[in-house]
Parts: C-alpha cells; sequence; structure tokens
C-alpha cells in the first residue's frame, strides 16, 4: 500500500434495522469454546459506544455483543454516548469505576486527542487498556449524487473552483485529521461543519448542504443504496467488495485521504489481567462466527479479530502515523493526562 509520507509526497447503515441484522442470532448453537467460565462476569456487561446508534461501531458492538451474552449467560447492554470529541463516552467509561463496563470503538477516539487538545484529561496507555481487537471499518469519501464530482480528481478540482464555499462533515478522531492532511496537501478551502453525531450529516450530504463527508460505509449506506449519496473513494488500503468499482485513494494519488478505521474493546486496569485475556478471547470467537462475520461485512465492515496484543501492535501502528501527520499539518502534542 502506497502510505502518505508528508516528507517525500504531500501530494499523493446500510440504513440497518438493527433488529433485523442480528435476527436469528438467539437461535445460533453456541459451540466453539469448550471451556469453564469464571465468575466474571457477575452480572449485566455495558459496551460504552462514542457514537450514535447506526455507526458502524455501534453495529458492530452491537452484533458481537449479542453473541457474547448468549455465551455469557448475561445482559450485555449497549449504550450509545456520542459528542463531545469522544470525551462524553470516555468519562462516563472511566467514572464508571466498574470492572463490567467496557468501551467499544475506534481506537482514533484516543489516539488523536493528544494533537486536539492542550491538555488531554486521561491518559491513555495508563488508564485505557486493549482488551479485543474486533473489525477494521470500511471508511469512504462521499458526495451529494445531485453533484458532478465522481472521483477524487474532480471533487479537488470542484474545490479549487469554489474556494471556502464547499462544507465537510468528519468523524472526530482519525477522520478529521487525515481530512485536514489532505486539505494542506492539495491546497484546498473547505469549511468543517461539526456534527455531534456523524450520521445527522447524511441528510443534509444527500441535500448538498454538505458536499464531502468522510465516514464509516455503514453511516452513509443508506444514503447510497437510496441514491441521494454518492461514494467516490475507499480510504482504506483495499478496495470494498461491496462497493464496485470505487478505488482507494490511493489508487487515485490521494494517499493524503488514506486512513483505516480500527474498532474493537477496552477496559480499565480493574478489570484482572486473565479475565482480559479470556474476554479477548471470546471476541475472537465471537466475531469469527459465520454468521456474526457475515452480517457484519454486510454493514461495510471487515472482521479482524484478535487479542490485546495484536490490537496494541496495530494501535502503536496507527499512532505512529498520526504522529507524523500531526508533523506535516503542525499540530503539536498537548499534555496527557492529569
Amino acid at each position: 500500500m502506497q502510505r502518505f509520507d508528508a516528507h517525500r509526497n504531500p501530494a499523493t447503515v446500510r440504513n440497518v434495522n438493527r433488529r433485523a441484522v442480528i435476527a436469528g442470532v438467539a437461535s445460533l448453537p453456541l459451540g466453539g469454546l469448550a471451556r469453564a467460565q469464571s465468575s466474571w462476569p457477575e452480572r449485566a456487561v455495558k459496551f460504552i459506544v462514542p457514537l450514535g446508534a447506526g455507526s458502524g461501531a455501534d453495529i458492530g458492538a452491537r452484533l458481537i455483543g449479542e453473541r457474547l451474552q448468549q455465551f455469557w449467560g448475561k445482559p450485555v447492554i449497549i449504550e450509545n454516548r456520542p459528542g463531545g470529541n469522544g470525551l462524553t463516552a470516555i468519562n462516563a467509561f472511566l467514572t464508571a469505576n466498574d470492572n463490567h463496563t467496557l468501551f467499544y470503538g475506534a481506537a482514533a477516539t484516543f489516539t488523536v486527542h493528544p494533537y486536539q487538545m492542550d491538555v488531554v484529561p486521561y491518559h491513555f496507555i495508563r488508564d485505557i487498556l486493549p482488551v479485543a481487537q474486533a473489525t477494521v471499518t470500511i471508511a469512504v469519501v462521499a458526495v451529494p449524487a445531485s453533484s458532478p464530482v465522481k472521483t477524487m480528481a474532480e471533487f479537488v478540482k470542484w474545490a479549487r473552483d469554489n474556494p471556502g464555499r464547499l462544507n465537510a462533515a468528519l468523524v472526530p478522531g482519525v477522520s478529521e485529521i487525515t481530512f485536514d492532511r489532505f486539505v494542506k496537501a492539495e491546497k484546498l478551502d473547505i469549511t468543517k461543519v461539526p456534527y455531534r453525531n456523524i450520521v445527522d450529516a447524511v441528510a443534509d450530504t444527500s441535500s448538498g448542504r454538505i458536499q464531502f463527508i468522510s465516514s464509516a460505509y455503514a453511516v452513509v449506506q443508506p444514503a447510497v443504496e437510496g441514491g441521494t449519496v454518492r461514494v467516490i473513494a475507499v480510504t482504506n488500503s483495499d478496495r470494498f467488495s461491496g462497493l464496485q468499482g470505487v478505488a482507494t485513494c490511493d489508487e487515485q494519488g490521494f494517499s493524503s485521504m488514506s486512513y483505516e478505521g480500527l474498532a474493537g474493546l477496552f477496559c480499565t486496569e480493574l478489570l484482572p489481567q486473565e479475565v482480559r485475556v479470556r474476554i479477548g478471547e471470546d471476541v475472537v470467537w465471537a466475531a469469527n462466527d459465520p454468521v456474526i462475520k457475515q452480517r457484519i461485512e454486510a454493514t461495510g465492515q471487515m472482521v479482524a479479530p484478535g487479542g490485546a496484543a495484536l490490537f496494541q501492535k496495530s494501535i502503536a501502528g496507527q499512532m505512529e502515523e498520526i504522529r507524523r501527520t500531526a508533523e506535516f499539518i503542525g499540530l503539536k502534542a498537548g499534555k496527557i493526562g492529569p
């Protein structure tokens, strides 16, 4: 994959009715893990999600959570806490002071914060521990279907012909910082419009009030299938089989807009190490279930499960990519933790 290097080449939900998506899961056989369970979980488990209902993270959390609920024999509750650039959910997670409250979301919820805040009110490495990698989100660049744009090159020309007149909607985190890199690399003047919940930006994109949106494909999929939004690029390193004919940003010569959406489960130090390892094994098992895998992939996500060690390695790679991006666009890291 051609990765963006600022020093060498700066130029370069489904409208998921989740009840339908998870319908039939309860009837699946439980097989797979033939081992005794420890006392955890002793009660209901909560997954706090930093995005709204219908987002890629929300869908993944619900599908995997439903399968885990069967195996654990305890409810898995999904609590959506969008807004505050992810801090609303992070605060709820860290202040729960409960080893049955976990965080399910994109690693970029945390990894970008040092470059977006003067003081980050938590310490990612110390306070938030990876439990399991679950999915890689298919992220896309999309435009209103009514626009004249069908490729990244056409969008860049459109933006250059209309400086300061186009609006963009981004998911806080890696999507937003990557957009900043893209705008600087291409010398564009585009206004970022903040949304508490990126799902709300889809209607504005459909109507033409937003001319550029970069998000999980699951977010824009209903509008794409409804004919009001057009996907012009995939930001991942590989093409997505569900978007036949849509090239990646790299392939189109705009590696500055390339990024991967890495999602999984996190805990605090309140969760004992042996339980953390076991939960990671359970998540890998649940995500690899053929029915769950098929249903997740139908919503524009790739199942890529792994335990804490793999997740930590993936996060470290993303952190280095974000560091290089921040350096290119002139962002300095703020103070980490209280």
